[in-house]
């Protein structure tokens, strides 16, 4: 079953002093990834005496139904929430527990009444299931449901797994790919065909092993670093699927490679040292990969407007690697370049073409067309922005004014209706056509004035919130106002889902080998509201 929570929790002024310290024990198990087991731990009934004697602990199974119950409040402040959103965009993930127990997670994405970028935890929840595209849409679709969105969703962000992206083609909903992703996979290829540079990545891996797992090699590095000044910092392993992780691993050795191979040099090993020429390749390799460094940082970022910068982003890549390939003298460096280049072009040529990126982009006052390698492109964009101001303009004169219908043409006789209906025949079939072409395009032309007005102001700073230029120009501009709330909440990656995975990995361990799966999904929505 998925339910939900999103909020902070708050704490009642009229509460008695139990139920006080009942809400702050509630709040510890969240936090902290507590068992509940904890309350009948001697040392911890102890302290809690020493600090209020008065305070009666309770029980394990008495504190599992108050997390339940603070769980059941949190879902129906969530949901009034997301209630007053005028559209949402939705990021879905997949998680397997050491216990080999799938989980699905959902999270949704709006513009709030603060005019600020919100995040709701819509459901994570146990999918035991087969792991099938009609399977994870029947879910979404439940949740969609539930939550009253099924008429606001604008996009749904996921990794590139086909069965993820399968569903969305089965609710009808726009899919983008999770750019960090994207960019995980541009960047892992181009290492991996890079002769020689995969190599020096191995031979990292396995010193960073020895001197993270040999209690005598790390003190010796401790040693050598203080002998040299410099400040006691460990060795960073990589992870296999995050390409950034590798970036940190190349990083802290280059930067530590002297009392590294000061400490090897003083050690009895059999490890092969990374040489003279292979730092110097690390060194510009580095040089060659921090611009994406930066942009996988600054894409996962979630409490800011994200979708509109992948089209800048991607173009300031292209930009950085063909300024940077001129200057670059390591071989492997430069055969890096060229694999970046066209891995870039390959999985990022569609981004300047989508719907979705494009309108965000042209809606962020900090891009608009600057943000597009393409000014075709651009252009393009523009006009597909222009259309959607015209539809909201339509739809809006038809509220005031009815457009009358058109007959049909059929040869078929239309339903009888009243006597004066009749009586007008075919005789106004003319002038109606004429006032909805009239009407169609009053709108497009108001739609480009408008359009063409926001497009003419200039830029915002980059360092500024898109949202608060929006909020201040809602009157000025009324319809553009009503597309950025719908387009400025998609996100660039699927990363607050993962957010959530990483903590269900603190929260399932050895030591909570037996909390059931729905007592996971609580724990979970309510540390993500101690989080937002």
């Amino acid at each position: 079953m998925f339910l939900c929570i999103e909020g902070i929790m708050h704490t009642n002024p009229t509460q008695t002093r139990q139920q006080v310290v009942d809400a702050a024990l509630v709040n510890m198990i969240v936090k902290d990834s507590q068992p509940f087991s904890i309350v009948d731990d001697a040392g911890f009934r102890q302290f809690v005496g020493v600090l209020d004697s008065t305070y009666t602990i309770p029980t394990r199974k008495a504190l599992k139904e108050m997390v339940a119950e603070k769980f059941k409040e949190e879902k129906e402040r969530a949901k009034r929430e997301v209630e007053k959103a005028t559209a949402v965009s939705l990021t879905s993930d997949m998680w397997t527990s050491i216990h080999m127990d799938a989980y699905l997670a959902v999270t949704c994405h709006f513009v709030n009444e603060q005019d600020t970028l919100s995040t709701v935890l819509l459901g994570v929840g146990h999918f035991p299931k087969a792991h099938t595209a009609e399977n994870i849409a029947e879910v979404k679709k439940v949740l969609m449901e539930e939550w009253g969105i099924q008429n606001k969703v604008r996009c749904l962000v996921t990794d590139a797994a086909p069965n993820m992206i399968a569903s969305s083609k089965i609710l009808k909903v726009r899919h983008t790919k999770c750019i960090a992703h994207t960019l995980n996979l541009i960047v892992r290829k181009s290492i991996d065909n890079t002769p020689g540079l995969e190599e020096i990545r191995g031979k990292a891996r396995k010193l960073v092993s020895y001197f993270r797992s040999s209690t005598t090699a790390k003190e010796k590095l401790c040693q050598m670093q203080q002998q040299m000044g410099r400040s006691h910092l460990k060795l960073l392993q990589e992870v296999d699927t995050r390409w950034n992780s590798t970036y940190t691993m190349l990083q802290r050795l280059y930067e530590e490679r002297e009392p590294v191979s000061a400490a090897l040099v003083s050690m009895r090993t059999d490890l092969t040292p990374v040489t003279a020429e292979e730092y110097h390749s690390v060194k510009e390799c580095l040089e060659v990969l921090s611009p994406f460094y930066t942009a996988t940082t600054e894409l996962s970022g979630e409490q800011r407007v994200s979708g509109s910068k992948v089209i800048p982003l991607v173009c300031m890549l292209r930009y950085a690697i063909a300024k940077k390939q001129p200057q670059v003298l390591d071989d492997k460096a430069r055969q890096l370049c060229m694999n970046l280049t066209r891995m870039l072009g390959e999985c990022s040529s569609h981004l300047e073409t989508m719907s979705v990126m494009t309108i965000a982009t042209l809606l962020d006052p900090r891009f608009k067309a600057v943000g597009f390698c393409s000014q075709t492109n651009a252009q393009a964009a523009v006009r597909r922005l222009t259309a959607e101001c015209a539809t909201i303009i339509e739809n809006e004169k038809d509220q005031i004014m009815p457009v009358p219908p058109i007959p049909s043409t059929s040869s078929q006789p239309e339903p009888a209706t009243s006597s004066a209906t009749q009586s007008g025949g075919g005789l106004w079939d003319l002038l109606d056509s004429h006032m909805v072409e009239r009407q169609v395009r009053n709108a497009t032309a108001d739609a480009t004035v408008e359009v063409q007005r926001y497009m003419a102001d200039p830029l915002i700073p980059r360092t500024e919130d898109p949202l608060h230029f929006w909020a201040t120009r809602k009157n000025v501009y009324p319809h553009l106002h009503k597309l950025a709330l719908q387009f400025m909440c998609t996100p660039a990656s699927s990363v607050p889902c993962e957010r959530i995975f990483s903590k269900a990995g603190e929260i399932i361990s050895k030591k909570r080998n037996r909390l059931s799966p729905r007592t996971v999904e609580q724990i979970l929505f309510l540390n993500r509201s101690h989080t937002r």
